[in-house]
């Protein structure tokens, strides 16, 4: 008996407009990228605390390049790859034998994670190490209350769900990384309004991108929102990293 397919919480296409949104404004001055950002100096802190030094890495999701460009100036191979661009990481990757796979701020929205997370440990060479950052539980506690507020008693479904550490692990072992470690950090924003919030998630590719997701708010529930989400609110992302090798 074949497995069943995972459920559809995300939709593809919905995902890809998104992705290449961010993409076309992150081409705009000023653009808001902190998440990401923060990601790129971690991993490189990551590998210089690990002493990694990759000859051939695949870094999904830096549209950035800074990632790519700190890894080719020690003289790796990077090739670099992006769901806006057709990049699946629900399918086997077209490429194998990596010593490094970074994914940033990706694996958040797939609907199969433990797939995916097969499919970049198997795109591993043996010994090689992945590390995958992604948007977890307990970012953006104060948008999650201020949407509550504008729905009132009939909530809609309007913010992602989202993996915690205790999950990581658990996702980890199921895909079969050799030693596995998950950790969370915080990341936190002041925001001058709710809109600043909206357009700063538009940027960074984490608009809604639910299968079934709430209608759009009328003025009056935007309305109970912004009072919900008063200026200089201060929102937190949690990051959370999955790391971990390909056994020999």
């Amino acid at each position: 008996m074949s497995a069943m397919p995972p459920p559809l919480v995300f939709d593809p296409a919905r995902r890809l407009a998104a992705r290449q949104r961010a993409l076309a404004l992150q081409a705009r001055p000023g653009a808001a990228r902190y998440l990401l950002d923060d990601m790129v100096e971690d991993v490189i802190e990551r590998l210089a605390f690990l002493r990694h030094e990759p000859r051939r890495a695949l870094v999904i999701g830096d549209w950035s390049g800074v990632l790519a460009g700190h890894l080719s100036a020690q003289d790796c191979t990077v090739i670099a790859a992006d769901p806006a661009s057709g990049f699946d990481e629900e399918k086997p990757y077209p490429e194998t034998g990596f010593d490094l796979i970074a994914s940033l701020g990706t694996l958040d929205t797939v609907n199969d994670l433990p797939g995916a997370l097969i499919h970049l440990r198997g795109a591993l060479a043996p010994g090689g190490l992945a590390i995958a950052s992604l948007p977890g539980a307990g970012s953006l506690d104060n948008l999650r209350a201020a949407m509550l507020a504008a729905d009132g008693e009939r909530p809609a479904p309007r913010l992602h769900p989202m993996v915690d550490v205790r999950a990581g692990g658990q996702l980890l072992q199921r895909a079969g990384w050799a030693d596995p470690v998950v950790d969370s950090r915080s990341l936190t924003v002041r925001f001058s309004s709710l809109a600043s919030l909206t357009a700063d998630l538009r940027a960074q590719g984490l608009s809604n991108c639910l299968v079934r997701s709430g209608p759009p708010l009328t003025g009056a529930a935007r309305a109970r929102a912004e009072a919900a989400f008063p200026p200089g609110t201060i929102e937190r992302f949690e990051i959370l990293t999955l790391t971990g090798r390909r056994g020999n």
